[in-house]
């Protein structure tokens, strides 16, 4: 059995763009809140990039959610 699910960087980036638009925020606001690059996060919505621990805490930060509950999110895709 594999250690990392195929489609999850899919996931992740769906649910960062879940996210980013329930909180009515922009890709360049999402970036510059989290001091991110724009094209960065919409690469990693897109599911191009895997997300280092520190973008995942960055990131559950400015979307107001603790990140396990983002992963948590993720995994829920993940198991459709």
């Amino acid at each position: 059995m594999p250690l990392v699910k195929e489609g999850i960087n899919e996931a992740f980036g769906k649910v960062i763009k879940e996210l980013r638009e329930e909180r009515g925020l922009s890709q360049q606001e999402l970036a510059d809140y989290s001091e991110l690059d724009r094209s960065y996060i919409s690469d990693m919505e897109r599911g191009r990039y895997n997300a280092t621990l520190h973008t995942i805490y960055k990131l559950a930060e400015v979307l107001k959610v603790a990140p396990n509950k983002l992963l948590e999110r993720v995994d829920s895709l993940l198991k459709r």
